[in-house]
């Protein structure tokens, strides 16, 4: 961001930085391990954490249309008519959460735009600077939704949930926006790639980006895991084969929350990666930091995925499938949460 907080150009490569995680305090793990001490209940606790929400939707008059307020801790590095370009809107989810969406038309005729799942500690009022930053820079727009319980949206934080969230999110862009499946890349960052993974073995959008993707929920707490076992949350590493789009994978070598060996596997299980961007020496919350990271985005979005899709005589574009509830498959997860 610019020291002044406006103004910043979107096209040069300084300051793209996702907002991290905060750490846990006592309280917080007093009430992580006894309330009550099973893994799978541990998983889905360290996997949420949700803050207090730093923007709202205002709606007007006739509560058709909503405007965003960023609360006063939230930074917003351009002009207010950038701002100002924002579109907020609720949608429903299977689960009967009402969720908070966002649309940053970062680029007028952009070809494709980004379904973005964030981190676990941030809402979208934190991320719509990065989301308008980023999309600039690849000339893409973003569209991003913030997980039931976080932030405007309504409900509480949980796996099935985080699965009908981004279900929710997909169909939002058909049927608002009329944007067809080979023209939407999803992208999912560190807990956002649980979802994404999910709705990426179950339809085929033009790309997929999983930056500091996890195997599974209990082989991140518990490192020794060397199997998925029935309590397991968000086990990404058994729905990855059956992703059939152009599969990006970046992780940073020296990852302090989720281990490069996360990263490895699932590039190594995807039926569809492509060379991946392995970060050194960076951590979790990093990798934006260097270079290399716009430049890989660019090389994949720009060069690899159009030549994978113009390759492929069995690829049918022509429009995006909005999921149905009652005929999708459920996902693959026996968690309570």
């Amino acid at each position: 961001m610019s020291d002044n907080g406006v103004n910043q150009d979107p096209a040069s490569g300084a300051h793209l930085t996702a907002p991290s995680g905060h750490r846990l305090s006592l309280r917080d793990l007093c009430c992580l391990f006894c309330c009550p001490p099973c893994p799978s209940n541990i998983v889905s606790k360290l996997a949420f954490m949700p803050p207090l929400p730093t923007y709202k939707f205002y709606a007007n008059d006739t509560g058709s249309k909503y405007t965003l307020q960023l609360l006063e801790k939230n930074e917003w590095p351009y002009s207010k008519s950038e701002l100002d370009q924002i579109e907020v809107f609720y949608t429903r989810t299977s689960r009967d959460n009402r969720l908070a969406c966002m649309y940053v038309r970062c680029c007028p005729g952009a070809k494709y735009t980004l379904l973005f799942s964030h981190g676990n500690a941030v809402d979208l009022g934190q991320m719509c600077a990065f989301f308008y930053g980023l999309g600039s820079r690849l000339n893409c727009n973003v569209f991003g939704y913030d997980y039931s319980g976080y932030g405007a949206s309504s409900g509480k934080a949980s796996e099935k949930n985080l699965y009908a969230d981004v279900e929710a999110a997909w169909n939002a862009l058909h049927t608002k926006y009329s944007i067809s499946a080979r023209h939407v890349i999803l992208y999912g960052q560190s807990i956002g790639t649980a979802p994404t993974v999910d709705l990426g073995a179950r339809v085929k959008p033009a790309a997929i980006i999983l930056h500091s993707p996890l195997m599974s929920g209990m082989r991140v707490a518990f490192p020794d895991t060397r199997r998925t076992w029935c309590c397991d949350a968000f086990p990404s590493i058994d729905k990855i084969d059956r992703v059939n789009s152009p599969t990006l994978v970046i992780h940073g070598t020296e990852d302090e929350v989720i281990d490069f060996s996360h990263g490895l596997a699932i590039y190594e299980r995807c039926p569809k990666s492509v060379d991946p961007l392995w970060v050194p020496g960076a951590g979790h919350n990093d990798i934006e930091l260097n270079p290399i990271y716009l430049d890989r985005l660019r090389r994949f979005i720009n060069d690899e995925v159009d030549h994978i899709w113009s390759t492929n005589n069995n690829i049918n574009s022509t429009s995006i499938v909005a999921i149905q509830s009652e005929t999708i498959n459920t996902p693959s997860s026996n968690s309570t949460g």
